[in-house]
Order: structure tokens, then C-alpha cells, then sequence
């Protein structure tokens, strides 16, 4: 029978669905080991690309090694349903939200179900529907009672064409990481999450994942989170001491070089900062600054800035010195003002280079001193024209001037954070409605547990345009005060789709449960997951949120735990001529096209087989070609096991245990490769195994037969419509196989004794492998490198050699005359 991958995955697809062969028990048994495998869920944006196939195969194929080793899986998917792409195919397509996303949804699961990845449907979840939801307002409103939520009127991040407020890690050089366009400044009354109550212990439970997950990814976190010790430290004004400019710094050693000050545009106390005479001028630049893209201020060439014509006065030394505004200073750093020093800084070296301000060296360096600064010297040293602190060390001088100023009641010890409150309200119509209301008379009030969800409205007009769409849907906007009982507003801001991501691999542990997000018996059962497979993009937005949240509800009684992913693995992109695969470059291969011709199994082997996980990989018709090629010969060899059954001629016993050495050698290499998630190996490894299972002249017999049915069952995670069709054949139950074990006695390696002679007298013995001991290169040359025989031959002059394989070599040699 000639090999029809779609007949054959088709009957195995339908097998898997009809048995329910991976439906996940709500509890493990005590009598075996869980692993909750996890792929990132996918966004249902229309069709299945080969990211996709990538990021979900991985997750597959460890899934069912894991399953294969005898562990209870649960291996769950789901859709991240809620987003700004459904709005704008509203608007571009003139369909609802919902409807867009539902048709989505059927065709990306058609297509994964296709693939054969092994999930447990039962547990599917969509986040845009009011069950899943539901339970964001819930916790929402769990976050609030605890003080975890909060809002406050703040410049925001604003996508214009969006007409969305952007969280921090959504805007990527002053752009919104989804459309591209200018980010811009907004002051807005929004809601916020009080991550910031959660940094030191994100930060410090980073060394608990250390080794688990790539450390690439923690770097971006610790940096992300971005801790700073330094100190707090007031300047008086110099017209009104009893007012005082306070700023960070991590350098209070360098505090006798400061020579100016800078403020944010966005300071709140910066009307108060401005001398009348400046006013004008000073305002006009601050509503320029603001319009400057979000963050360029960090990769401003040019410095700009405009002098307040005020001045504060320097603790630690009564130097009056000028205060200025200046855009590469953030308000969301430190206390949005810093003191400047520009020796000993590099922005701030550019800055008073730009304005002609003063420059003073109080670190010294390796150039002379006197000699003026061609640039900041950022390095340490000892300290001078720094008063009583010359000649210290920079730590020594750190701590001196802290106390000093503590001393003073202008300055003390602080520890900042990089990572900001995460900002959750967002100005659009496909998301989780935030459950609270507005009463004239009661105030804010959160919406009564019972009355959620509050759902959204069915039909929404939406222009991409504007405040929330939710906002012109009376039905929706007006309600009762749950206190009151009179007319009242409801919030028509929604949250931030990250919410919805944040706690999502819980809820398939208890995706029906009515009462509650999930049962805490459950999450203990299963949590944390044992692999999250991922892409790296996510590493200071979706998985800094997750691992804040798995702490609050670890906090609010909800699950135990510190961590919700213990393991991470990261996946490369799929190139095509070097770049990433995109519409816009026209340089997409499409899933479907290549499964068609191919097959799944051929799709999912030589998306592992062309490059480790983490590596971006280029696609290649030819290596396809290759894989279709491997499963067709497995598919040959299969036939040809079974017609020569019991008709293959009797082999040398030596012949037919090398091949079992082959194999038990290949188990060995395959269970370790795939235990490190080193997933392009092993299927390099079964190629090598069927070319020799090919070469072996006892094909039929019941070692070929035996080591076929091993290389049908390593090879199974990666195709397993194949691998599950040929075992049946043979007479096997794929279901029922287990992994296989490397026996030791084909591990160990079989030795032979070399007697090594010179002119016939015995100098010394070696032990080789056995194949190494019949190959006269290969034993000549571990002999030559002998202390013991080299000494011999240095100052002689080799005849012949002499070689008995397994047993002898013999160094025929003249002696060279001694001078």
C-alpha cells in the first residue's frame, strides 16, 4: 500500500476525538506524576500561519513524550479572544466583534485540530465570552476590595488611531506596538493595578525560575523591573528654602559635580518652578514636548531644554545652581526631576555641552587630571574637589553624603523601581467591561457580586474613533446605584486584554465552574504548569502580569504557589529568505498548502527538525521534501518487515546485535535530547536508525521487527498519525505503548585488548571499542600518541607496520645512528 498521510490522519484524528484520548482528569492519580503542558493561546485573527505551527507543535510533542512516560497530561487550549484587531475588522468589514472573532475561532480550530495536536478540547475557553469574563470582573473586583486597584487622573499613553490608552510595554520606540503609529500624551481618569506592591518579590523570586526558564528572559525581566538603591534628596529652593525640588539618584557620591538641575515637562509641581519672566517660553516647550513621540527622549540625538530662570540650592555645599526643563527627563522615573552631573553622565554631559553649562570632575580617571572631559567619565574612583569626601572610594563616599544629608533632614536611603502601576483601562468595545459605577449621590460604586457579568452590549457602533463605543449605547451606560436604586452611570471603560491572559491557565483546570475562577483543590492538583512554550516577546508584559497575578490570588486564598510556570520555552520565528514571515513582505508560506500536499506529520517534523526551539529557523521546500521522503521510507521498510516475517534467513548473532546497540544507543540519545526540549535532534537520530535498519540483511526477522517498532515509537510525538498507523499494523495498540527504556547491556561498549610491539617486543596494551580495535588508522594513531611507545620511534626509522585486527600492531623499525 503506497502511504496517504491524509487517510491516515484523518482515521487517527477521529479515533483520538471518539475515545476521548486526552481528556485530562480534574485530578491526577496519587499513583503517577502530573505535567501540565501549556502552549501561549492564540489570538483567533483568521487562519493558522506557521508561527502558529511552530509555537504548537513544540508543546505537542513534549506532551505526548511526557504522556508516552507514563505521566497523567493535561494539555488544554483556548482562544485570547478579546482585542483591538477584532474592532478594526469591525470597521474595515463591517461585521460585529463577536461574529468576526467566532468565525475565526472555527476555522483556527479546524485547522489545529488537523494538525493532530493532542488537546483536550473539553477545557476549551474563549476570554471574550461572558463565563470566562464573568470572572475577570470578579477579580477585578477582589483586586479592589483589597486595595490592588485603584484610579487616578495621570497622563496616559494614547494610540490616536487606536483611540486607546497604551500600557508602557505597549508602546516600542514611541510607537503602538500594534498599528505603529505616534503614541502621544494624554491626561485621562483611568484604573490601575498595583503591581508596584509586588516588585520586590517578582524580582526576587526571578532566582527561583533561574535554570527553568532561558535566562535571557529573566535578564529582560530584572532590567524591566529595574531596581535602583541610591537617595532621595532635597534641594531648597534658592528665592524660598522652606520649598524644596526632591530627586533620585544613584550617584549621591557625585553630589558636589552637580552643576544644574532638570525637570520633567511633566512634573506636577513644574508651574511653581517657572520665573514670571520665562513663563511664556517655558510653556510653549513643554506642550512641544509633549508632543514629542513617547520615549524618544531616551534616543534624542539632541538634547533640548529651556532654563525655568529659578534656582535651587545644592545640600551638600550651598552652591546656587539653575533649575531646567528638559524632555529626555521622565516624570515616571524617580521623582521626574534629577540633579545633573554632567562630568559623570552622559546625557547630562550633552546637555551642558548643548547650553554651555558647567562641567566639574569629581571622580577622578586614567586621564590627567585638570585636563578637560571629551566625554562623561561613568567609571569609579577616588573623589575630588568633593570637600571632606577626597581620596574616598565612591561606595565609602555613597554612604558619607546619605547620612550627611540625613543628618541634614535633606536626603535619605531609597530604593526605586522601573516597573510603574499597570495602567488597565482602555477606550474600546471588545473587552471585559470594568464592573463599576458612578452615582451622583453614592460615588463610585463596584458592581454587587451577583449581578456579574456585566455584559457587553450586542450591538456596539464602532468608528475606531473617539471615547469608548460603549459610551453611546444608552442600554448599556445607564443602570441603578446599587445603593441608591437611582439613575446611575456605568463605567465604559473596558480592561486591558492582558488581564484577560494573566490567570488564563488556571481557568482550564475548572473552566465550568459558576461559583468561583476555579476550585483551589484543583489548582493544587495541577499547578504550577510544568511547561509554558512561548514566544520571547512576552517576556516584560504577558508573563511579568501572570506571575503578579498568580501572587494576589495566591494572597486572596485562591491557589498556593509563588510561581505559575515552572519551566519556559521559547520559540524562533519562521523565516523565508532571512526575514520573518509577513503578509506585508509577501514572503508567507501558508500551513494549509504544504499539509495538503504533504500532510500534517511531514509539517510537524520538519518544523522541529530545521532548528533548535529558541532559533528562528528558515523554511525550505526541499527540507520538506526531505521529511516526506523519511516517512515514506518508514512506511517502505514497515511493508517490507511484515512481508518478509518469518521468511528472513537466520543472521549472525554479532550482526543483529549491533543493530539492537543502534537502537538502545538511539533511546538513550532521544529521551535525553527530548527531556532538555533539544526537539530538532532526535528526529536526525531516528533518520540514522532507519538507514541502518535498512542495511540490516535480516529484514523479517524479530530484531528487525523489534527495532522497527522502537523507531515507530520515538519517532511518535513528532508524527504520530504514522507512527500510530504502523505500530497498529504490526499488531500493537499505539495507545497502550509506552516509551521505551535503553537496555544497559546494549550500552555498554564492547572492548578488545591491542598488544602494541616494537620489532616485535611487547611495549605496552591498549583497550579500544571494539570497531575501533579492527581499524588500523584509527588504532595507529591512539598508539602514536603512547609516552611509551613514542620514545621509541622519535629517533628511528619506521620500516613497516604490522597490524592484526583486534590484536596486534607491530612497529618494525631501524634505529637512527646516535651522533
Amino acid at each position: 500500500m503506497q502511504y496517504d498521510p491524509h487517510a491516515v490522519e484523518k482515521k487517527w484524528q477521529r479515533l483520538w476525538a471518539a475515545k476521548k484520548v486526552f481528556k485530562a482528569p480534574d485530578h491526577p492519580p496519587a499513583n503517577k506524576s502530573k505535567c501540565y503542558v501549556l502552549g501561549m493561546f492564540p489570538y483567533p485573527s483568521g487562519k493558522l500561519h506557521m508561527g502558529h505551527v511552530r509555537n504548537y507543535t513544540i508543546p505537542d510533542v513534549l506532551a505526548r513524550f511526557k504522556a508516552m512516560q507514563g505521566h497523567t497530561v493535561l494539555h488544554p487550549i483556548g482562544w485570547d479572544s478579546f482585542g483591538m484587531p477584532a474592532e478594526n475588522a469591525a470597521i474595515a468589514k463591517g461585521v460585529s466583534p463577536r461574529t468576526w472573532t467566532l468565525q475565526n475561532i472555527k476555522v483556527m480550530k479546524k485547522q489545529l485540530q488537523a494538525m493532530g495536536y493532542s488537546y483536550d478540547w473539553s477545557r476549551e475557553i474563549a476570554t471574550s465570552k461572558p463565563d470566562y469574563y464573568r470572572f475577570n470582573q470578579w477579580l477585578f473586583l477582589k483586586f479592589y476590595e483589597k486595595g490592588l486597584i485603584y484610579k487616578a487622573t495621570a497622563d496616559a499613553n494614547w494610540c490616536p488611531k487606536c483611540a486607546t490608552v497604551l500600557a508602557n510595554e505597549q508602546v516600542v520606540n514611541g510607537l503602538c506596538w500594534r498599528c505603529k503609529s505616534h503614541v502621544t500624551i494624554k491626561a485621562l481618569d483611568q484604573w490601575f493595578v498595583k503591581i508596584s506592591q509586588y516588585t520586590d518579590e517578582l524580582l526576587r523570586d526571578l532566582g527561583k525560575l533561574k535554570g527553568n526558564w532561558p535566562e535571557e528572559v529573566l535578564t529582560m525581566q530584572r532590567n524591566w523591573i529595574g531596581k535602583s538603591w541610591g537617595a532621595q534628596i532635597d534641594f531648597p529652593l534658592a528665592d524660598n528654602p522652606q520649598k524644596k525640588l526632591t530627586v533620585f539618584t544613584t550617584r549621591p557620591d557625585t553630589l558636589y559635580g552637580a552643576t544644574f538641575m532638570v525637570v520633567s515637562p511633566d512634573h506636577p509641581e513644574l508651574g511653581s518652578l517657572i520665573a514670571a519672566s520665562e513663563r511664556t517660553g517655558v510653556m510653549e516647550y513643554v506642550e512641544q514636548a509633549k508632543r514629542l513621540k513617547l520615549q524618544k527622549a531616551f534616543a534624542e540625538k539632541e538634547k533640548t531644554g529651556i532654563f525655568l530662570g529659578t534656582y535651587a540650592t545644592n545640600p551638600i555645599n550651598q552652591e546656587k545652581i539653575p533649575i531646567w526643563c528638559a524632555s529626555y527627563v521622565l516624570a515616571s522615573y524617580g521623582t521626574g526631576a534629577i540633579m545633573c552631573v554632567p562630568a559623570h553622565d552622559s546625557r547630562d554631559f550633552e546637555f551642558a555641552k548643548t547650553y554651555n553649562l558647567p562641567i566639574r570632575q569629581v571622580i577622578a580617571s586614567n586621564a590627567e587630571e585638570g585636563t578637560e572631559l571629551k566625554k562623561a567619565y561613568e567609571g569609579d574612583g577616588p573623589l575630588i574637589n568633593s570637600g571632606e569626601l577626597n581620596g574616598l572610594a565612591c561606595a565609602q563616599a555613597k554612604t558619607q553624603v546619605t547620612q550627611k544629608l540625613a543628618a541634614l533632614g535633606l536626603g535619605q536611603e531609597k530604593t526605586t523601581y522601573r516597573l510603574r502601576d499597570w495602567l488597565i483601562s482602555r477606550q474600546r468595545a471588545w473587552g471585559t467591561p470594568i464592573p463599576i459605577i458612578y452615582c451622583i449621590h453614592c460615588g463610585t460604586q463596584p458592581v454587587p457580586y451577583e449581578k456579574l457579568p456585566v455584559k457587553l452590549p450586542a450591538t456596539i457602533p464602532i468608528t475606531g474613533h473617539g471615547e469608548s463605543p460603549l459610551k453611546r449605547v444608552k442600554a448599556f451606560l445607564w443602570t441603578k446605584c446599587p445603593q441608591c436604586k437611582k439613575k446611575a452611570q456605568r463605567e465604559t471603560d473596558t480592561m486591558d486584554t492582558f488581564v484577560d491572559s494573566s490567570w488564563y491557565y488556571a481557568r482550564y483546570l475548572d473552566h465550568k465552574n459558576t461559583a468561583l475562577p476555579f476550585s483551589k483543590e484543583k489548582a493544587a492538583a495541577w499547578l504550577p504548569v510544568d511547561i509554558y512554550v512561548g514566544g520571547i516577546e512576552h517576556a516584560c508584559m504577558h508573563l511579568i502580569y501572570a506571575r503578579f497575578f498568580h501572587k494576589a490570588l495566591r494572597d486572596l486564598g485562591l491557589l498556593g504557589g509563588d510561581e505559575p510556570f515552572k519551566r519556559l520555552y521559547n520559540q524562533g520565528m519562521i523565516t523565508l529568505g532571512g526575514s520573518a514571515m509577513s503578509k506585508s513582505k509577501g514572503n508567507v508560506v501558508d500551513p494549509e498548502t504544504i499539509t495538503k500536499k504533504y500532510g500534517a506529520d511531514t509539517l510537524r517534523a520538519f518544523m522541529m527538525f530545521i532548528a533548535p526551539p529558541r532559533q528562528s529557523a528558515e523554511w525550505t521546500e526541499g527540507g520538506v521534501e526531505g521529511i516526506w521522503r523519511f516517512l515514506t521510507r518508514l512506511w517502505k521498510v514497515t511493508d517490507q518487515i511484515k512481508s518478509l516475517s518469518g521468511k528472513a534467513q537466520v543472521n549472525e548473532e554479532q550482526t543483529g546485535r549491533d543493530l539492537l546497540k543502534k537502537a538502545h544507543h538511539t533511546i538513550q540519545a532521544v529521551t535525553q535530547d527530548l527531556e532538555n526540549a533539544a526537539l530538532n535532534t532526535p528526529i536526525s537520530k531516528c533518520m540514522e536508525l532507519l538507514n541502518t535498519l535498512e542495511d540490516y540483511p535480516g529484514l523479517g526477522d524479530p530484531t528487525s521487527a523489534e527495532v522497527l517498532k522502537i523507531l515507530l515509537v520515538l519517532i511518535n510525538p513528532y508524527t504520530p498519525h504514522i507512527a500510530s498507523e504502523l505500530l497498529q499494523s504490526l499488531g500493537f495498540d499505539p495507545l497502550k505503548i509506552a516509551w521505551p527504556q535503553a537496555d544497559p547491556q546494549y550500552l555498554t561498549r564492547e572492548t578488545m585488548k591491542i598488544a602494541i610491539q616494537i620489532n616485535g617486543k611487547l611495549r605496552d596494551l591498549i583497550e579500544l571499542g571494539k570497531e575501533q580495535a579492527m581499524n588500523q588508522t584509527v588504532v595507529e594513531t591512539h598508539v602514536r600518541a603512547n609516552p611509551k611507545v613514542e620514545k621509541h620511534l622519535e629517533n628511528a626509522t619506521l620500516i613497516k607496520v604490522i597490524f592484526v585486527p583486534g590484536k596486534i600492531i607491530n612497529f618494525v623499525v631501524r634505529e637512527n645512528a646516535k651522533n
